[in-house]
């Protein structure tokens, strides 16, 4: 399953805290059975990194989110991806019991 995380550092964080943890990033390794899809660190005060991953087991992003929770404020939301969702739709909406034609 593919997950979406937006990340924002902690307000209470330092300037060298903030620094650090940009060094914590370069050698961390994601744990097994975590496959990163993409990263990206924006230019916003809204959140500071994305990150889109692939994982065999919601565990495991409840490990990086612990992991990290100490200088980010973390959102993840289960995803999927537009081709995925486009081919999964006319299925998943032919079961919506609100779009059925009344008999």
């Amino acid at each position: 399953m593919d997950f979406v995380a937006h990340m924002k550092f902690r307000p209470s964080l330092s300037a060298a805290e903030v620094d650090g943890a940009m060094i914590r990033r370069a050698s961390y390794e994601y744990p097994e059975g975590v496959k990163l899809i993409a990263e990206y660190w924006p230019i916003s005060s809204a959140s500071q990194v994305v990150a889109i991953w692939s994982a065999d087991s919601i565990d495991r992003i409840l490990e990086m989110a612990l992991e990290w929770d100490d200088v980010f404020e973390i959102d993840v939301h289960p995803a999927i991806s537009a081709e995925d969702g486009l081919r999964a739709g006319p299925e998943i909406f032919a079961r919506l019991p609100r779009l059925r034609q009344p008999a």
